[in-house]
């Protein structure tokens, strides 16, 4: 058995020998031996080549993708961070737009009733102990605020400020339950107080014994001495519904306040009351044709003078 595997390796070598040696001839003799090697293994390894695209070719593509997939992300996310930065740019903007709107709203209600005012921004909502419904605002004694003036928005009164610091201020909202003012109805002029209720609830008690309470009614603040707690004109609220209690003594109704309570970005504080009372004259126009007509017929219902008698 061994002397049989060293002639197959001695054959084996002398094939290599006799092959290498033909070749040798023939490339001597001028034949490309070389083109002919190449095409017989392009010939031979042309199946194993396919292959081996089909193989590694994904792979390549995969690096490949992994390096673009990777600056896709960071361009996905630079893209989202610009987004942000528009959203948040326009957020302020809109912001900026609604504080000057409301500036301009409440400077032009203090412009018609004659207030002097120093107007603020709201920094903060809360509750100052023993209140519950609050809010406060950056400006202070420093800008001439003092305690138990008027804080009013566009649409009418917000409350009254309860203390006061260098730079910012406590102001009690109408809707807190301690909070009363004196108001009429505009229409008739009949006085009663209208009071807090926590959230969107007040409570208008008619304090005229005469007078009568109508849905829609507007109330107007009446005005304190020295316009302390309260200037005079300022409007209020409107009646949304009557209360029926064949017992109470005094009438009552629900009502609704003029000023968005849960919306105050810009206030004013009134620092000095006019010299003359504004009477209806900052109430919303929407109003005022109901209150001309119930003047109107207040009017007409008067008894008519005697004529006079020349002699």
């Amino acid at each position: 058995m061994a002397r049989g595997g060293q002639n197959r390796s001695r054959l084996l070598i002398i094939s290599f020998l006799v092959t290498a040696l033909l070749l040798l001839t023939l490339d001597l003799r001028g034949v490309n031996i070389a083109s002919g090697v190449r095409g017989f293994s392009q010939t031979v390894l042309s199946p194993f080549e396919r292959i081996a695209n089909r193989i590694f070719s994904p792979v390549g593509s995969f690096f490949s993708n992994l390096k673009n997939l990777s600056s896709s992300n960071k361009q996905i996310a630079q893209l989202k961070e610009e987004v942000e930065k528009l959203k948040s740019q326009a957020a302020i903007n809109e912001d900026v737009a609604g504080q000057l709107n409301q500036l301009r709203n409440v400077l032009d209600l203090a412009s018609r009733a004659g207030y002097q005012v120093v107007s603020a921004r709201v920094i903060n909502k809360g509750v100052a102990a023993p209140f519950k419904e609050t809010i406060k605002i950056d400006v202070g004694s420093s800008s001439g605020i003092e305690k138990n003036m008027t804080v009013i928005n566009g649409a009418g009164l917000v409350g009254v400020v309860k203390s006061v610091s260098d730079d910012s201020a406590i102001v009690l909202l109408m809707n807190d339950p301690t909070f009363k003012v004196g108001v009429r109805i505009a229409s008739t002029q009949s006085v009663g107080v209208l009071s807090g209720e926590g959230g969107d609830n007040f409570i208008f008690q008619l304090l005229d014994p005469t007078g009568e309470i109508k849905v829609g009614d507007v109330l107007i603040a009446r005005g304190s001495d020295g316009g302390r707690p309260f200037v005079p004109g300022v409007p209020v609220g409107i009646i949304t519904s009557i209360i029926t209690n064949p017992s109470a003594i005094v009438q009552s109704a629900n009502v609704k306040a003029l000023a968005n309570l849960n919306s105050l970005g810009v206030i004013s504080v009134v620092t000095a009351a006019p010299k003359n009372d504004p009477r209806d004259s900052l109430v919303p126009k929407i109003f005022l044709p109901r209150i001309a007509d119930s003047v109107t017929a207040t009017t007409s219902a008067a008894p008519s003078p005697s004529p006079s008698i020349k002699k």
